[in-house]
């Protein structure tokens, strides 16, 4: 195992704001970058497993018993383990550590998998240098990461734009790197691959019911959780500030005409 890095702080937290806009997420909508390189019998790692719906796809895919899943924590990996188990996956392995000191022998993997991850991570090309290390030459690792700066909404709101801007002010508090889908080619590089072929891709949000439950998840981490709490604690926005900007999203996402962009990075990198 390698020396234990900066404890990472997940900002959105776990309540059901957060997960029931997580639990929407799948392999073929949140890791169609990877699905190519999969078969099955491929021993496959998937850091940051979260709510369980895109590991339970890749499980399907390689085989449940060829899947480790690894969480930062054991309130995280309960919901992992909870979604697994609901879909009949009980024989995927679930671990509780950090991913900037992978507690695993080197060169045990065959896929190692990060959705949503390096963007939480205090030093995100150690996770990536401890994925290669771990991955058997010639794998894959493949990683995903939202960009909240080059997200892109119609029409204009201010309720959005203050949403974002404190967001990425608690995020960069907590260590964070929001911005992180730009960066991931140049930390792949940095974490010594040589082979990296960098792409992106958008979830939009344009549809009435589409539009309404992004409204509903950004506006509820602002009401609840650990982000309100960081953003009251802080002296940043106070509730009637928070509110206020929730209602705004919500007014935005009730205009037919309303769009969001929300634009990701991609990776995938020949260990």
């Amino acid at each position: 195992m390698s020396e234990t890095a900066a404890t990472p702080a997940y900002t959105p937290g776990y309540g059901a704001a957060v997960l029931d806009s997580h639990r929407l997420r799948t392999a073929q909508n949140s890791a169609a970058h990877l699905l190519e390189h999969l078969r099955p019998g491929q021993r496959l790692l998937d850091v940051g497993s979260g709510a369980g719906t895109i590991t339970a796809d890749l499980a399907r895919i390689v085989g449940p018993a060829q899947v480790t899943a690894l969480e930062v924590s054991e309130e995280a990996a309960a919901i992992t383990r909870a979604e697994l188990d609901r879909q009949g996956l009980a024989e995927v392995e679930v671990l509780v550590g950090d991913a900037q000191a992978l507690d695993l022998e080197a060169d045990t993997v065959d896929v190692v998998h990060a959705h949503q991850v390096l963007q939480h991570l205090p030093d995100p090309v150690r996770a990536l240098a401890e994925f290669r290390r771990v991955a058997r030459p010639g794998g894959i690792v493949a990683v995903r990461d939202s960009d909240y700066e080059g997200f892109r909404w119609w029409p204009e709101a201010a309720g959005i734009a203050q949403w974002r801007e404190l967001y990425l002010r608690a995020a960069r508090a907590n260590g964070g790197t929001p911005d992180a889908g730009r960066r991931l080619l140049a930390w792949a590089r940095a974490a010594g691959f040589a082979e990296v072929t960098a792409s992106s891709s958008t979830w939009t949000y344009a549809t009435e019911a589409s539009r309404a439950a992004w409204a509903a998840t950004c506006g509820g981490r602002l009401t609840a959780g650990p982000l309100a709490a960081q953003l009251e604690r802080e002296g940043w926005a106070d509730a009637a500030a928070r509110e206020e900007i929730a209602a705004d999203y919500r007014r935005w996402a009730a205009d037919p005409d309303a769009w969001f962009a929300l634009l990701h990075g991609e990776i995938i990198a020949r260990a």
